[in-house]
């Protein structure tokens, strides 16, 4: 059996019952749908040469007029992208299976996160502002049987999401952009001058419906079929009221996020980790994931693992604790030791998780996509005009590095020992605090410069020299020897 997928040892039947139980309960059925429907697609992930198949589709002949200058696939959180496109004068769509602008995850972000939705044009100042449900002093790493490492600047502000979606849609549609809530894409053609477009109403067994879009842009995340980012995190969890309150390990702070927390060792072949973010008074928003390689990933892992948070959770913090709005997804990540996803022709271009060009290690997601929001959005009307124009993104240089230490994360050192993987985070993460502030929160919001990532390494392994074993029984030589050369030009780039 497949890692990830539904087994006895990962949960028991009653489990899985209980925990689709209590997500049913929180979120509705059409949530619940969702989840099932994520974990069913992980049954045949697709291969970068062999994306899923949909029904046939005629691409638009040369010359043919377009419906739309760009169609969106995926409402989440691309859909800041469309107001933006529509006030640079494109003519947009918004697909998405469920309705769009739709909160399926909580966001934190630091300071010039939240600074770039205002920045970018999507927001007023005072509107970026009513967001922020929540300031943290500082966030915490801490690990199991080691120690506890404080950071500032980090993951500092808890973002209400679904005000932020909501913002952005009441935007898109004042700008014109055309939201079809419950459609699917389920096929395209690139022709000469545009893309033919298969959209399925949900629920309907009608003919799908046929647009086209000068663009089409790829916003799936892990749904995508060229989503083949060779790692992914399997999340799950949500926001929550009854937790205590206090100053004690097991307790919340209302001004301190947890960013990455472990309470037990290498569990069936997975280091679990937890994250604590604290929203509106008595909510906070809690997290269960782990590392893994995308093949290793099978049906029903979401689902297996919410019966993992929901039995476990106790062990992690004390209350009384109720779901009250379910949050999950597979997050897609890129190690930069394998080709990256790739989209199949000049007139399709993949964004967020679906391109996986945010941190395989930290998956800020938000942060990243946030970040680039006015220069994405730049780059696509650009695309709309020049298909052929290559991609101005550029990886943030510490990706290099930090790409293969998830690829370790994703096969724990040490086996069924489980211990070493702890012992590994502690170490390395004592070094990082040791090197200051400056430097610890630059490695998480992606911005270390590769000099100071070598040094990290450097300072690691003087501390655990018994890191070289494990790197080299994590990864095999070729990724090891992709990973030096990686490491070598963004030094030398940096010079």
């Amino acid at each position: 059996m497949r890692a990830g997928a539904v087994s006895p040892q990962a949960a028991s039947a009653r489990e899985l019952d209980a925990a689709r139980g209590r997500v049913r309960e929180a979120g509705g059925e059409a949530l619940l749908a969702r989840l099932e429907h994520l974990d069913a697609a992980r049954a045949a992930p697709p291969g970068p040469s062999e994306p899923r198949r949909g029904p046939a589709v005629r691409p638009p002949d040369r010359g043919a007029a377009a419906d739309y200058d760009v169609a969106i696939a995926g409402g989440g959180l691309s859909l800041l992208l469309a107001p933006l496109l529509a006030a640079a004068g494109l003519r947009v769509a918004v697909l998405d299976r469920a309705r769009i602008g739709a909160a399926h995850r909580e966001w934190n972000a630091g300071t010039a996160e939240v600074a770039a939705l205002s920045a970018s044009g999507l927001l007023a100042e005072d509107e970026v502002e009513r967001l922020v449900v929540a300031r943290y002093a500082e966030g915490l790493c801490r690990w199991h049987g080691g120690g506890t490492y404080p950071v500032r600047g980090v993951l500092d502000h808890a973002i209400d999401a679904g005000g932020l979606l909501a913002a952005a849609r009441a935007r898109a549609e004042a700008l014109g952009v055309a939201l079809l809530d419950g459609h699917a894409l389920v096929g395209h053609a690139e022709g000469p001058d545009a893309v033919a477009l298969a959209v399925a109403e949900a629920g309907s067994s009608a003919a799908p419906r046929a647009l086209s879009a000068r663009l089409l842009v790829d916003a799936r995340g892990a749904a995508s079929p060229y989503a083949t980012a060779d790692l992914v995190c399997p999340t799950v969890g949500g926001v929550l009221t009854g937790l205590a309150e206090g100053d004690g390990e097991r307790q919340i702070r209302p001004d301190v996020g947890e960013i990455l927390a472990t309470t037990e060792d290498v569990e069936e072949g997975r280091q679990h980790l937890w994250e604590a973010f604290p929203g509106r008074p008595g909510e906070t928003t809690v997290y269960l994931f782990y590392y893994a390689r995308s093949g290793d990933v099978g049906p029903g892992a979401l689902l297996s693992l919410y019966a993992r948070f929901f039995r476990l959770l106790s062990r992690y913090k004390e209350g009384d604790a109720r779901l009250v709005r379910p949050t999950f997804g597979f997050i897609p990540g890129w190690s930069r030791l394998s080709a990256p996803p790739r989209a199949p022709g000049r007139r399709v271009r993949l964004v967020g998780d679906a391109a996986a060009r945010h941190s395989p290690l930290t998956f800020c997601g938000f942060g990243a996509n946030v970040r680039e929001l006015a220069a994405t959005a730049a780059e696509l009307a650009r695309a709309v005009r020049e298909p052929g124009a290559p991609s101005a993104a550029r990886d943030a240089p510490v990706h290099a590095g930090t790409g293969a230490l998830a690829a370790l994360m994703a096969r724990p050192p040490g086996g069924a020992r489980g211990g070493e993987m702890n012992a590994l985070l502690n170490t390395a993460f004592a070094v990082l605090h040791a090197m200051g502030n400056d430097t610890y929160a630059a490695l998480l919001r992606d911005e270390m410069q590769p000099a100071d990532f070598v040094r990290f390494l450097r300072e690691t392994a003087a501390r655990r020299p018994e890191v070289y074993r494990e790197v080299v029984s994590a990864l095999p030589i070729r990724a090891i020897g992709r990973w030096g050369a990686g490491l070598a030009r963004e030094l030398y780039r940096a010079r």
